[in-house]
């Protein structure tokens, strides 16, 4: 006779994140799994028949509507399956393209949320014969009676765990409990009290100890209780382990589900064109989550507040939310293409359709019906601008929404997404016909709607220009204190950056600003936001500019800036990332201040550096987004991660689903290159970001996406690198 063992889960971390490996993952969404079929993890219809169509996601892969009946009819994920079965179907068709590792996660996410997640019932009754159930989790214990969660017992608040016989005993704090310090359960049989007491132990030495717990040595003679103690690692040794053990992990290999046809194997694309391709789909993923900073996020706090006029709400939106509209469904057919012409989708289509040109030929036809749209972004701007500065609670929710992590940028910058993003299309389709050679089934598609899309961003390039620049003149007016109407017609922006500055006192440190017709020079850190003071403004009608060896024989003498030999408090918490950046959420984004850490004039102004207008418009052309491994520089393992590269800066998420960054990396000053002999990375498409003694190496999935990057960040690091006032 065979016999039968079933693995289960013991420990349910709080958060899935926690589990690196994508097999670890595979499995955890297993038990969730069998806890839904057995009614274990308890929630509304409407939650089980989403996680009963992430399970049919990763199972089968993109929704088709004979194989999710097949596979429904021939498969129990739920006890009600049969009522529910079309929800269940509807949902999965709007999972096309989520890979099966994607769709474990959402199951773990989703699930984690609920209050049954992880919870095994242990029947009881307390002092006064009520019949109740209890759990242990990774916070404490718990009462439930019936379904319902009644009481929480914290670890912190647990003085001692005990059993005697069949009675559970909780001894608390006295200032917990202040009727008695002792709570009794009495239990069905003294094996089953003293298996939950076990349970206790080892959850609370895996949740809450470092280490595991050394066992106490025996009594010659008499021994006296329990000498049961917790054996295993713990939860904060298994994270340092996986951390440090990352490079000899063994790969996992998900297998199509043994229902499908045989017919739907892999098609794993080596084609250029597929990753050119696959860069306007992540790229169009965050310029969506961008678009929705402001159709959801930014109107959610407007609305709520009653703060903004009913005629600018109007004009905003009316705008805005079209052009979001549409983003929404390009996306999806982009991303639904890809997913067919990497295997990703199990759909059965027939055709070519490793190609991208069609798709976007149709959209850049469909885009230019919203050129009228894209054409008010000007008014709106200027309106916007006005209405903060005239209505003092506009002004206020404005400035307190660009506090919330979801405003990774300055609020008014992702009102000129829409039309920077022609821009982008523009160029990767350049990039798309340039490797296409002319008689290519793709080229001419590509070439189509590179036609279409050149011809609306040259009739709106002088409106960007424009834009951007208000945009600038906009954000510094607020950055800056003693200055008013930055924003003056026929005002340009040209540089900004750190220069030292003759005075009484010697050498003094301060932040210049150039523009068209005038020169300011401000000092840092006189506020409790941290804004930069005006101390001067030099016209330029008039001024000549000399270079003099004699610092003391000119009126204005200011010097460009040496790196100093011990940063400022400042400097230190500016470039303090390390390897905790991810377990703290945000970092330097979060700090209570309406100025960030990471915008461009204060990463100037840390790192004695400049930028111009032009390197501007440069970062603009060159924003990505994607998956990428991390590594620092005294750590053995990588951690993958959604990196946004935009505005002279990284920023990191968990996932690309995510509405906020963990954290960001300035990186003006920053120099890029490949991994030295000394540095022992022995893999492929990996650089080398490196400011003094901060090193970080980051590994491409392609040698395309490599170049991208590589190309980016030499482009224009290079360039702020080596500016001069």
């Amino acid at each position: 006779m065979n016999t039968l063992f079933r693995l289960s889960v013991k420990f349910f971390p709080p958060d899935p994140g926690q589990l690196q490996e994508e097999y670890t993952r595979y499995l955890f969404s297993l038990q969730m799994k069998r806890d839904l079929l057995e009614g274990k993890l308890s929630c509304t219809e409407n939650t089980a028949s989403l996680l009963a169509s992430h399970l049919l996601q990763s199972e089968i892969g993109d929704y088709d509507d004979v194989a999710d009946r097949d596979f429904l009819k021939l498969n129990k994920l739920l006890p009600n399956q049969e009522r529910i079965q079309e929800r269940i179907m509807e949902l999965h068709h709007r999972h096309l393209g989520q890979t099966p590792a994607d769709s474990d996660f959402q199951v773990l996410e989703i699930a984690r949320k609920l209050e049954m997640y992880g919870v095994r019932f242990h029947p009881a009754a307390d002092r006064e014969g009520t019949k109740i159930n209890l759990a242990v989790a990774h916070i404490g214990l718990q009462v439930f009676q019936g379904n319902t969660k009644i009481n929480t017992f914290n670890w912190s608040k647990i003085r001692k765990l005990s059993f005697k016989r069949k009675r559970f005993l909780i001894k608390l704090y006295p200032e917990v409990h202040v009727s008695t310090d002792t709570l009794e359960f009495q239990m069905v049989s003294r094996d089953q009290c003293k298996i939950f007491w076990k349970n206790c132990v080892e959850h609370h030495s895996f949740f809450r100890l470092l280490d595991q717990p050394q066992p106490k040595s025996k009594a010659i003679l008499f021994s006296r209780g329990s000498s049961f103690r917790y054996s295993g690692r713990t939860q904060k040794q298994l994270v340092e382990y996986v951390k440090d053990s990352g490079a000899r992990r063994t790969p996992y290999q998900r297998c199509v589900c043994l229902c499908l046809s045989v017919s739907l194997t892999s098609r794993y694309p080596t084609d250029k064109a597929y990753f050119i391709a696959k860069e306007i789909l992540t790229t169009e993923r965050t310029y969506l989550k961008d678009l929705e900073v402001i159709t959801v996020w930014f109107r959610s706090a407007v609305i709520k507040e009653n703060a903004m006029p009913e005629g600018l709400m109007a004009l905003l939106f009316s705008n805005i939310d079209p052009i979001y509209e549409f983003h929404r469904g390009f996306l999806k057919e982009i991303d639904q293409r890809l997913a067919l012409w990497s295997g990703r989708s199990n759909a059965h289509v027939k055709g070519d359709y490793q190609r991208i040109g069609d798709v976007m030929l149709r959209n850049m036809c469909a885009l230019k019906e919203f050129t009228s749209y894209l054409q008010k972004h000007d008014e709106v701007l200027t309106e916007l601008e006005k209405a903060t500065k005239r209505l003092k609670k506009l002004e206020t929710v404005y400035k307190e929404f660009e506090l919330q992590k979801v405003c990774y940028l300055p609020l008014n910058t992702f009102l000129l997404k829409p039309i920077q993003r022609l821009m982008h299309y523009k160029l990767i389709l350049e990039r798309l016909c340039k490797h296409y050679s002319p008689d290519h089934p793709d080229h001419n598609n590509c070439r189509e709607a590179l036609k279409e899309v050149a011809e609306m961003a040259t009739q709106l390039q002088s409106s960007l220009i424009r834009l951007e620049n208000f945009q600038k003149l906009s954000e510094l007016q607020r950055d800056l204190i003693g200055i008013e109407n930055l924003t003056a017609p026929g005002r340009e922006f040209i540089r900004e950056g750190c220069l030292y500055k003759l005075t009484k006192k010697g050498l003094q440190q301060r932040m210049f600003f150039l523009f068209s017709d005038q020169l300011l020079y401000t000092s840092k850190g006189v506020t409790a936001t941290n804004q930069f003071k005006v101390h001067g403004q030099l016209p330029l009608h008039g001024m000549i500019v000399e270079e003099s060896e004699n610092e003391w024989s000119v009126p204005h003498y200011v010097a460009n800036p040496s790196p100093p030999s011990s940063g400022s408090s400042d400097e230190v918490s500016l470039e303090q990332e390390s390897e905790d950046d991810m377990s703290s959420s945000r970092n330097s984004l979060d700090k209570q201040t309406h100025h960030r850490a990471n915008s461009t004039m204060h990463v100037c102004w840390h790192r004695n550096t400049s930028v111009s207008m032009s390197d501007h418009s440069l970062a603009v052309e060159n924003q990505l987004s994607g998956y990428l491994l991390r590594k620092f520089k005294n750590s053995n393992g990588w951690q993958k991660l959604w990196v946004v590269f935009t505005n002279f800066c990284l920023f990191f998420y968990k996932t690309h689903q995510d509405d906020f960054p963990l954290a960001s990396l300035p990186l003006l000053g920053y120099t890029v290159s490949s991994p030295g002999e000394s540095d022992s990375i022995h893999k492929e498409y990996v650089f080398k970001l490196q400011f003094k003694s901060h090193v970080y190496f980051f590994r491409a999935e392609s040698e395309y996406t490599f170049e991208r990057y590589s190309d980016c960040f030499i482009q224009y690091l290079t360039l702020s690198n080596n500016a001069s006032l």
